[in-house]
């Protein structure tokens, strides 16, 4: 009787960086030999990626831990990502956790399995080092799906940002040569994948550590045959530089489509932030991307109830979102305090309710901008890329400048670019659409050649 085989599971939580991670780490695994647990599916060994951007973070986290050992009895529990690096000792304290390892050592992780399996033995292990030492780049991409794949391009941060632990997490800012980043794309084009976003902590930084430039990585990308778009997933607005700009509109791949932090449109907020810019630079550099792209889609992260954001910060805050920047969507986090950093000493520490009434009106905000920006394309013509994914018979897709489409089924069009008039905009809130309460999307229709 043939034995039967491993089967893996796999947990990604926080950002597009760590989901191109773990699809890296479970190619590493099927290429070993061992199987992708399915949905629901009791697994031997359970792999998490974790994520400690906020303290909410962390509890997901450890509540994702337990689980998985709770669900998995007797498999071997490795984690790693930002809170395994943060704080280890908090993971190796829970029952059934075998390995612990820092984002140094990320990409060791299948072999510290491996070896793991090989000895028999099964005592808490902590592969560690401290964020100073945190030099080395795990290369990676997913494939899990055929449409879209994310593509790390750089690595840890050089900023330091008073409210955050990504340095610490992550380490300095490093990636690796241009030359091998191709490499990756066209094993990704190679894959029948349309599209590819480009991720990493802080990738217009990227360069630091090969003397190349953002500017340089993207024109090279450009290049490689196969991939019909790319998207920038998120850029410092003191680095989207004129270049970038001019290049990602005149280019046939990059798509207008932009997520740029601000974190506060309030100056003396962003002073204590310690962010790069005030708010008269953030709103020169939208101008600029405007006057290059004007059908851009920009997403805007913003904090709120950052220690002393006074009533009279966030009103101005408001209203240099809903007058000034008029962004199509807004990711609005409410203040983490992240142990360690200066602002979680800062006084004038905001009250919860505070800054949840102020997320709220600012998701208002948002949710205005997004229809008053969708309504603008209305019995307009523009390419969809679609989605495998059936709901209620539809499928969905996005626009070059990430408005979601929903037209009826047809399974020609999975992976295919094509031309869409749109139509209105609807609400995901009937149960007949087949898709969740809350999303929004216009109608469409294919245009037929």
């Amino acid at each position: 009787m043939t034995p039967l085989l491993p089967k893996v599971a796999f947990y990604t939580l926080g950002c597009k960086l760590n989901f191109s991670e773990t699809a890296t780490i479970a190619r590493q695994f099927e290429e070993g030999g061992f199987v992708r647990a399915g949905r629901g599916e009791r697994a031997d060994i359970c792999v998490i990626n974790t994520c400690s951007v906020t303290e909410h973070a962390d509890k997901k986290c450890r509540h994702v831990v337990r689980k998985a050992v709770r669900e998995n009895p007797g498999a071997l529990v490795a984690v790693t990502g930002c809170y395994a690096q943060l704080r280890p000792a908090d993971l190796a304290d829970i029952p059934g956790v075998d390995l612990v390892v820092g984002n140094q050592q990320k990409g060791e992780l299948y072999a510290q399995v491996v070896a793991m399996l090989g000895r028999g033995e099964r005592t808490v292990e902590v592969h560690m080092c401290a964020a100073e030492e945190i030099r080395s780049f795990f290369a990676a991409f997913s494939t899990g799906d055929r449409t879209r794949a994310f593509l790390k391009v750089q690595d840890g941060c050089n900023y330091r940002c008073s409210y955050c632990t990504i340095p610490a997490a992550r380490g300095v800012s490093r990636n690796i040569p241009v030359a091998d980043l191709v490499a990756e794309a066209r094993q990704i084009a190679q894959r029948g994948v349309k599209e590819v976003v480009l991720t990493g902590v802080n990738i217009g930084d990227f360069g630091r550590t090969t003397g190349e430039t953002f500017l340089e990585l993207i024109q090279a990308l450009d290049e490689v045959e196969g991939i019909e778009r790319y998207r920038i997933s998120s850029i410092e607005p003191n680095l989207l530089t004129d270049e970038v700009i001019a290049f990602c509109a005149a280019s046939r791949k990059f798509v207008p489509h932009f997520h740029i932090p601000l974190q506060s449109g309030s100056d003396r907020i962003l002073g204590l932030m310690r962010r790069r810019y005030d708010t008269a630079r953030f709103a020169a550099r939208i101008a600029r991307v405007r006057e290059a792209m004007p059908e851009v889609f920009l997403g805007i992260d913003v904090i709120v109830g950052f220690p002393g954001e006074t009533e009279e910060d966030f009103d101005a805050a408001y209203r240099f979102l809903a007058e000034t920047i008029r962004p199509a969507y807004l990711h609005i986090f409410p203040y983490s305090v992240r142990p360690g950093t200066p602002a979680a000493s800062f006084p004038d520490q905001i009250a919860p309710r505070v800054a949840a009434e102020r997320v709220t009106r600012l998701g208002e905000l948002s949710a205005r901008l997004h229809a008053e920006y969708c309504a603008r394309f209305t019995g307009t013509t523009r390419p969809v890329l679609f989605e495998s994914t059936v709901r209620g018979g539809r499928m969905a897709g996005f626009t070059d400048n990430y408005i979601r489409v929903v037209v009826p089924y047809r399974r020609e069009l999975v992976n295919q670019v094509v031309p869409v008039e749109l139509g209105v905009l609807a609400s995901a809130s009937s149960e007949a659409s087949g898709y969740a309460g809350g999303e929004e999307f216009l109608t469409g229709r294919v245009v037929e050649a």
